[in-house]
């Protein structure tokens, strides 16, 4: 699997990181039914096959229900947590008891993205987060880089995070969140362009970005070709997908090896714990 540079953060990425929103969350997603969970034994199965396929990225939230007490957990047992880039967000949390579908609340005071990332270090049984994300709600995205993300630097400070940005959900967001913050989370696909020129700007001032939704949400027709178009974006450093299903993740690393038309043997130094 080809790496790609997280911007000028000092971190490496796989072109593919594999999101774990499944893991955790049932309620709220875009299924005619909410799914069953998979079981510890079915996710060890699809670490191991990351691993093989040389993914190195992991993207969690506590939006994301119990996903990172149970990457965490995983993480763990496996006692390779060292191998890993783990990115989760702060500022978002979904509650599965809140009505038939769930709901969401935000939070992003200082005291309220301090206590996230302290939960998240604790979830995710580690000393330190590779990158933090304020997960906006889109609304008043703006005031997102002022306090919020000085909460976020004060803890980059303090070595409690290694690097800091944010997901947006506008255009705005996204240019602002390239003057400011180390990486970016950007809507990128054949059907959205909106986050383009954030994109290209990144590139420009290396910031790192992680391209969410690269499959549309699954209305594309094609993987590999997304892939390649998402891929080929300037300063894209890695695709996000989301899947439980090995086989499902297979597909996707093969399309995203083909679209880099490279591989890469680069192992990661070991990190400080």
């Amino acid at each position: 699997m080809p790496r790609r540079p997280l911007g000028s953060t000092g971190l490496e990425t796989s072109v593919l990181a594999l999101g774990t929103v499944k893991f955790g969350r049932r309620l709220g997603l875009k299924y005619t039914a909410p799914p069953e969970l998979p079981t510890d034994h079915e996710l060890h199965a699809l670490l191991d096959m990351a691993q093989e396929l040389g993914i190195t990225t992991l993207d969690t939230a506590p939006a994301y229900g119990v996903s990172e007490q149970r990457l965490g957990s995983l993480l763990a047992d496996r006692g390779d947590r060292d191998r890993w880039l783990v990115c989760t967000k702060a500022g978002e949390h979904f509650d599965e008891t809140d009505g038939p579908d769930g709901s969401s609340s935000f939070d992003f005071s200082p005291a309220g993205i301090r206590a996230s990332v302290e939960r998240s270090i604790v979830r995710l049984r580690t000393d330190v987060v590779d990158v933090v994300l304020l997960h906006s709600s889109g609304e008043d995205e703006l005031a997102l880089f002022e306090e919020p993300l000085d909460t976020l630097r004060a803890m980059q400070r303090a070595g409690h995070v290694r690097a800091v940005g944010a997901s947006t959900k506008s255009p705005e967001g996204g240019r602002r969140c390239v003057e400011r913050c180390d990486v970016a989370m950007l809507t990128i696909n054949v059907e959205a362009h909106a986050d383009g020129p954030a994109c290209a700007g990144a590139a420009r001032a290396g910031v790192g970005v992680l391209a969410k939704k690269p499959l549309a949400s699954g209305s594309t027709g094609d993987p590999a070709a997304s892939l390649r178009f998402v891929l080929a974006q300037p300063g894209v450093s890695a695709a996000v997908v989301g899947t439980t299903s090995p086989d499902h993740l297979r597909a996707n690393a093969e399309a995203a090896i083909e679209a880099c038309g490279a591989t890469d043997s680069f192992t990661p130094p070991p990190r400080s714990r």
